[in-house]
């Protein structure tokens, strides 16, 4: 039997995390992440940040904010991850308002992934299932 052919892997093209970040495709949220506890740097895909972080038009009275809304999907994440930090990826619920009325909730399946950034440390990434 013979060796794989190391030539038959070569990387054609690499999109770093820092890329996506700068592209905006993740959204960089590592600062409000280690007010809420979390020691590692934290991004959240543009899906998720754009249909769920940033509150829909009409809630701003009601107290939806994108900090707040952030705040909730750190703490849920945190909450998902204690009793499961040997798995690199889980997923786990979040509600969010989006609509005052009617009053309308939204349960969204959030996946957490941790793994290794551009320079090989630790990080989250946080997306809806179809941001994979």
């Amino acid at each position: 039997m013979h060796g794989l052919d190391d030539s038959l892997f070569n990387v054609l093209f690499s999109y770093t995390r820092k890329q996506a970040i700068e592209d905006g495709n993740l959204i960089d949220v590592t600062e409000q992440a280690k007010q809420t506890g979390f020691k590692v740097s934290v991004a959240v895909s543009l899906n998720l940040y754009a249909k769920y972080i940033t509150p829909p038009s009409g809630l701003e009275g009601e107290g939806q904010s994108v900090t707040g809304r952030l705040h909730d999907l750190l703490t849920m994440c945190l909450l998902a991850m204690q009793d499961k930090l040997d798995q690199s990826r889980i997923s786990f619920q979040v509600l969010f308002l989006m609509q005052s009325q009617p009053r309308t909730l939204e349960e969204v399946e959030v996946i957490c992934q941790c793994g290794p950034d551009d320079d090989m440390k630790p990080c989250i990434t946080l997306m809806l299932p179809d941001d994979d």
